[in-house]
């Protein structure tokens, strides 16, 4: 893991005691409503449905045990006991009183965390891959290029206030485990014909009203000019994004329009910053800058490959054990090593969620099995990436009295859902409710497996922060006179192999199967989707996703206007 500097430090910290003068000239009235709301936001705090949501950046989504620790002990003392995982590998609170803001700046600051830039018009937290470092078919490890950026956008002055936020995702492996084709840029890793690293940069892509997978931009970029393309075509999007219409002031708007003539002007602008802007090839990476970097992320210490041993278990291991080894363990770049996923999709929780307990619990795995490291996950799961085969039997065990060993992992309980409208003032309806009926009404694991990968995203608003137009079955919450009503898509893809790969022609939005439904039909109206591609389907090992593909939405959209009941009437 990148470790933090003096300077680092002090820059956390200083902001921290920045934002307590802020909030205590607020709370004093001195400094108004308007005022303060511009700084809390710059700093992720929000004010939501019921109560200010905090937003802590996890960058790229790595954690140390410490961190893990830290993060448990703000929900136990300042929230209700937990906190949610996102897409975007950040961490968030959704009770935590605005007078104690200051308080939780300051304990984040002790162990090198932050809110900043997890909210407001400018470039939020960068994202990668969760095996970014340890997958078996990376290219190139993301993660230093990822603080690079990082450090790079933060406080830049210009990208403080752009027509809309901007999110980056990179990732260096065959397999796109980071979507970045649904961000305003996606960059991939790769190696050109002369073994040379450098990027293909992908702009454009986004969810909400308007799903657009993103384009390409350029097939191949030398690394050390990645900070300078970046910056050519954020000043192109600041320069020529809507800032009129809200809705439409997204950077995928304007690729979508402009085409050629967008990729023209980035290049014109990357032209103008190297050659004519004074100092402007400042931005390229020296090497030395790089190997400064990419020094805090080498294995932790004592990790170093290993001759195999198995998985260590004895003789009468469980049948669990088993299928844990199947869902939750993944393979390794480095021999007698094995990545692990600990579940957060159980009963009784929402998905991504993590209770003070869980996550104490957690920092102790990490430390115990993985060098002190954990990941968080796009799907909203934790991952140890440095456990040796020789201890997965053990941290199974561990791993299931501290209820992270679901064997779930790819099936149709480990969803993605947002907060929806049981917490953020956005949403138009509520995720959680749902997710809990799909959860219980999927209780066997023997159902579960014959059903076998899928992708079940729910968004409680357009703003899709669950993703539901990349998922293989999206649902949509949303508001018909003041009801909670619920589209549901199929057939989203998110540039992961299941779906097809990283082509641009395999990542599209799903497409909704007629009028919405009420809330309580859609458990029914999934289990008559999956119960239609268990007939359908011409092979037990074929992916739901294949399936759909083959036949078409027709069958589907039948079976789901089949259990209709009052939207029939409503929503035709």
């Amino acid at each position: 893991m990148y470790q933090y500097t003096d300077f680092d430090r002090r820059f956390v910290h200083q902001r921290a005691a920045q934002f307590r003068d802020q909030l205590e000239r607020h709370l004093a009235g001195t400094l108004g409503e308007d005022e303060f709301r511009a700084l809390r936001l710059q700093n992720g705090w929000y004010i939501q449905r019921h109560a200010p949501m905090a937003r802590i950046a996890v960058p790229y989504g790595e954690l140390s045990s410490r961190q893990l620790r830290q993060l448990g002990r703000i929900a136990r003392e300042f929230d209700r006991g937990y906190a949610h995982f996102t897409t975007r590998q950040n961490c968030q609170y959704n009770w935590i009183p605005l007078e104690r803001a200051a308080d939780v700046m300051e304990l984040l600051a002790d162990v090198d965390m932050h809110g900043i830039q997890t909210s407001g018009n400018c470039i939020r937290n960068i994202t990668s891959d969760a095996l970014a470092g340890v997958a078996p078919d990376e290219y190139v490890d993301p993660r230093p290029y990822c603080e690079l950026m990082r450090q790079w956008s933060s406080l830049h002055p210009e990208f403080a206030f752009l027509p809309r936020k901007f999110k980056i995702a990179v990732t260096g492996s065959a397999e796109d485990r980071a979507a970045t084709y649904w961000h305003d840029i996606g960059l991939h890793l790769h190696k050109n014909a002369a073994g040379e690293i450098g990027f293909r940069v992908l702009a454009g892509g986004g969810m909400g009203r308007t799903p657009i997978p993103a384009a390409l931009v350029r097939e191949f970029l030398p690394w050390q000019q990645i900070l300078v393309f970046i910056e050519a075509i954020v000043r192109v999007y600041n320069r020529y994004g809507r800032r009129d219409n809200m809705y439409k002031a997204r950077i995928k708007i304007l690729v979508k329009a402009e085409g050629q003539r967008f990729v023209e002007q980035v290049e014109k602008e990357f032209d103008a910053i190297l050659n004519r802007d004074v100092d402007g090839d400042a931005q390229i990476i020296p090497q030395a800058e790089f190997d400064r970097v990419a020094s805090g992320f080498k294995p932790p210490p004592g990790v170093a490959a290993r001759a195999s041993t198995g998985d260590g278990a004895p003789a009468d291991a469980p049948a669990a054990y088993g299928r844990w080894l199947e869902r939750n363990v993944h393979g390794h770049q480095l021999a007698g090593y094995r990545a692990v996923t600990l579940s957060l999709k159980r009963p009784g929780l929402a998905p991504g969620d993590a209770t003070d307990v869980q996550m104490e619990a957690a920092a102790d795995l990490a430390e115990r099995y993985s060098g002190s490291e954990a990941r968080v996950t796009h799907d909203q799961n934790l991952l140890l990436p440095w456990v040796r085969e020789a201890d997965l039997y053990a941290l199974w065990q561990a791993a299931r009295d501290a209820t992270f060993a679901t064997p779930n992992i790819g099936l149709l309980t480990d969803m993605i859902a947002c907060p929806g409208g049981d917490f953020c003032g956005l949403a138009n309806a509520r995720s959680i409710p749902l997710a809990a009926q799909i959860t219980e009404r999927y209780t066997d694991l023997d159902e579960l497996y014959d059903i076998g990968d899928i992708d079940l995203h729910i968004s409680g608003c357009i703003n899709s922060c669950g993703h539901h137009h990349s998922g293989h079955i999206g649902i949509l919450g949303v508001d018909k006179d003041g009801k909670e009503w619920y589209q549901v898509s199929l057939a989203g893809t998110d540039g992961s192999l299941l779906s097809g790969g990283m082509g641009k022609g395999q990542v599209v939005a799903g497409k909704v199967i007629g009028p919405s439904f009420a809330a309580d039909e859609v458990a029914d109206v999934i289990e008559a989707v999956i119960e239609t591609y268990r007939g359908e389907r011409t092979a037990a090992n074929e992916h739901f996703i294949d399936t759909v593909k083959r036949v078409g939405l027709e069958p589907f959209k039948s079976a789901a206007n089949a259990v209709r009941r009052s939207t029939a009437k409503e929503a035709a």
